[in-house]
């Protein structure tokens, strides 16, 4: 079948289009899935270089979730332990939920990872109470075009929305931020003050290094920084405790990978809001493009320099 195929680590280059990759092998109550679309994740591109949180190994097909048809003909998607950049893969039935026919492939894509995050970094880490200023970095892509929408239902008081365009800054208040900032300035906490009329609640936070630091220094007591990336490849400093016990502040880290191991208790039911919000039509996804298979390299360099919105989707037929 064809495939993007891994052998070496490195950047987008190593991704190499295959017409001869073997078929998956389903195991432990498995099922193959003829793939339709696929989702790129900025994640992607950490295992490409072998820098994500888990360690990759090769030969690897990359990509973490697919839509498409089971053998029983039912519409799925879901999340794959990777192999999503092919035309099938293997899938576990309880990381696959059906998709209504009203949700189109980009929407699914965009809900089962960057939602179901969004919907966790929310409710889960940060436990966001109505009224909260919350404050999204990387506002116009794929979680973060999200936890705009969701904070808002949420009863958010204040949406601080940071992004490195202004088209994209656009974009994010046109999704439901209060105001847009420039996420490139050198004095981001002072940024969020101004823009926030003082100290934040909370910070959805993916950049890391000094963005990551200068969001901690902008949280108002009682206030949370959700740490769930680090796309700058910078570490940030370190955090003392003593310093967040002064200020009664926390700092949670959160990956989607643990809410996979129980799909049941921590997927189910984000995934059956997500799907009926965007019915409804009460949640727009934002599908920032669709890519042929043969140039998912061009898809992970667009991402990498910051070229993308919302969600991005690989087609395994062209």
């Amino acid at each position: 079948m064809r495939a993007i195929r891994i052998t070496e680590f490195g950047g987008p280059e190593v991704l190499t289009l295959v017409d001869d990759e073997a078929e998956p092998t389903p195991s432990d109550g498995q099922q193959v899935m003829e793939i339709d679309a696929a989702g790129i994740n900025y994640a992607d591109t950490h295992q490409a270089e072998d820098t994500y949180l888990a360690p990759s190994s090769l030969p690897m097909i990359p990509g973490a979730e697919a839509v498409g048809r089971l053998p029983d003909g039912r519409r799925v998607v879901a999340l794959l332990g990777g192999g999503g950049y092919a035309e099938r893969a293997a899938v576990a039935p309880p990381l696959a939920f059906e998709v209504p026919d009203e949700v189109s492939d980009g929407a699914a894509l965009a809900l089962i990872l960057q939602g179901t995050t969004a919907w966790h970094l929310l409710r889960t880490s940060a436990r966001m109470t109505p009224g909260e200023s919350v404050l999204v970095l990387a506002a116009a892509g794929g979680v973060g075009s999200l936890a705009i929408q969701l904070a808002r239902r949420l009863g958010a008081g204040r949406i601080i929305a940071a992004a490195s365009s202004p088209d994209k800054r656009d974009l994010a208040l046109e999704l439901g931020a209060d105001v847009a900032i420039d996420s490139r300035t050198d004095d981001l906490k002072t940024a969020v003050e101004e823009a926030n009329g003082g100290k934040i609640d909370i910070v959805l936070e993916m950049v890391g290094g000094t963005t990551t630091d200068q969001s901690i220094a902008a949280l108002a007591p009682f206030g949370r920084c959700v740490v769930y990336g680090m796309a700058s490849r910078e570490a940030p400093s370190l955090v003392d405790p003593r310093r967040l016990i002064v200020r009664s502040q926390g700092v949670v880290g959160f990956w989607l990978a643990h809410a996979m191991r129980d799909p049941a208790r921590h997927l189910a039911a984000p995934m059956q809001e997500l799907l009926e919000l965007t019915v409804a039509g009460d949640l727009t996804p934002v599908v920032g493009g669709t890519y042929p298979l043969s140039e998912a390299a061009r898809a992970h360099q667009d991402l990498r320099e910051r070229r993308t919105v919302g969600k991005l989707v690989l087609d395994p037929r062209a």
